[in-house]
């Protein structure tokens, strides 16, 4: 017999007897091990030449290590005080990881789009990682003490409010909720001015545009009467330059059989459908901050004809940066984990994700997830914005968070826990300034790294 609603809550408010919501403010550092040590552990399973990338890209902000150092905010993340309110965890809930793309349907929604670090485990990680980011963009951006405790607290308040909304909801309202767009365009237009809100769709108008067609055009050229993906080192290498051609028809074999072995995780009229495509191109693709350096290839198929394309993306899935932290996940295979993990957070899914786990090209068996390159994916330039614009996309932000982790825990026992008051929103906002304080030191220890030869950064790229 499943708890009643009376009875989570009850739960909620117990928890919040013996974790006080003010104790959200703690960041504990004693024992914290070096930053870049962290930073090369990761390095020793990834692709070495494509790591100076990485560091290099790192290096670039605080914002930007921000962005790449989701291990680091784990391991600090395991030493704070935590609820045990378990949902499903993006992992790496920063701003720049939520935006638009297109349903199944073709309705450009909101949501979060980055699940590599998925993992299930206390909500307010994902809470905290979100906060942190707003304080460290908005330093980034020199936006005064006040305007970045103003960002954070009305995102956390975002978050707080949408889950105590979601409480009150039935299972099915819950998971059939969703951020569409055209919605959100309304309450743009009340606090932006004409100017911005062009900017905004313009924005919008440029993410319909991404889909495979579109990247037909920009990433691929003819050859002989066949679409072929242009070279673009480091960023985009074709299998034939990076083994020649003999050990390039053997990798396009693998990857063929990847599509096979994968499309057995798809529903039968997925099945189906990616049946109709041919493979006919694969190459080496650079992606993100956090994740350059993890194998990742773009898979470019033809339809009917040159005209009727396909990209997909094949993306390594290496263990989740929580996984050291948290009971383990019932997951097999870590592309299985990212996909049910996205599954159970976002509203809508990409029909083409799956998962496999195959013979990579470099002879080692390595786990994939499988999505569309493109699919109507556009993310908002947080540099770019000024302080209102960072504050309302950072309540949107807290929304979307409070409705993937409403859909996957016990979304009546945190909205009890998080309660009516601010006290939350305080505490968290404090967590945040304490966390930036950290992260810009952690970036000056990655730069002295740099400088001082202990590793090798290629910046620019």
């Amino acid at each position: 017999m499943r708890l009643s609603r009376e009875e989570r809550a009850r739960h909620g408010r117990s928890v919040r007897d013996e974790l006080p919501l003010e104790d959200h403010a703690q960041l504990v550092t004693a024992d914290r091990p070096d930053p870049v040590d962290l930073l090369e552990s990761q390095a020793e399973v990834r692709v070495s030449d494509l790591v100076p990338i990485r560091y290099g890209r790192m290096v670039a902000s605080p914002f930007a290590h921000y962005r790449g150092g989701a291990l680091l905010m784990a391991a600090d993340l395991a030493r704070s005080p935590h609820t045990g309110l378990r949902v499903q965890l993006c992992g790496d809930a920063h701003l720049s990881n939520f935006g638009v793309y297109s349903s199944p349907e073709r309705h450009l929604v909101f949501d979060i789009n980055d699940f590599d670090e998925t993992y299930p485990g206390p909500f307010e990680w994902d809470v905290k990682r979100l906060a942190a980011s707003l304080q460290v963009a908005g330093e980034s951006s020199g936006f005064t003490a006040k305007e970045r405790r103003t960002m954070v607290r009305r995102a956390v308040r975002g978050y707080r409010e949408a889950m105590r909304g979601f409480a009150e909801e039935g299972n099915l309202t819950v998971w059939y909720s969703h951020l569409d767009v055209e919605d959100l365009l309304p309450r743009i237009g009340k606090r932006f001015d004409a100017e911005r809100q062009d900017r905004v769709q313009i924005l919008l108008d440029k993410a319909r545009k991404r889909d495979s067609l579109h990247a037909l055009s920009k990433l691929t050229t003819m050859v002989e009467g066949q679409p072929r993906i242009v070279s673009q080192p480091p960023l985009v290498v074709p299998v034939e330059e990076l083994w020649g051609e003999a050990a390039a028809a053997e990798t396009h074999a693998r990857f063929h059989d990847l599509v096979q072995s994968y499309s057995q995780s798809l529903p039968r009229d997925r099945r189906h459908l990616i049946a109709e495509f041919d493979l006919v191109h694969v190459a080496r693709k650079v992606v993100g901050v956090g994740s350059v350096g993890t194998r990742a290839w773009i898979l470019l198929f033809q339809g009917l004809d040159a005209g009727d394309p396909l990209f997909l993306q094949a993306k390594e899935a290496q263990a989740s940066v929580l996984a050291a932290y948290l009971p383990p996940a019932p997951a097999t295979t870590e592309g299985e984990r990212v996909v049910t993990g996205q599954q159970l957070m976002q509203a809508s899914t990409d029909i083409f994700l799956g998962w496999d786990r195959i013979l990579a090209p470099d002879g080692v068996e390595r786990d994939f997830y499988v999505r569309q390159l493109r699919d109507g994916k556009g993310s908002v330039p947080v540099e770019e914005l000024r302080a209102e614009g960072m504050t309302y996309y950072g309540r949107i932000c807290g929304e979307a968070l409070a409705r993937a982790h409403a859909r996957s825990g016990d979304r009546v026992a945190i909205a009890a826990y998080l309660g009516s008051s601010d006290r939350f929103d305080h505490a968290v906002a404090d967590f945040a300034e304490a966390y930036a304080e950290l992260n810009t030191r952690d970036h000056a220890a990655l730069a002295a790294a740099i400088r001082s030869g202990r590793i090798t950064a290629q910046t620019g790229v």
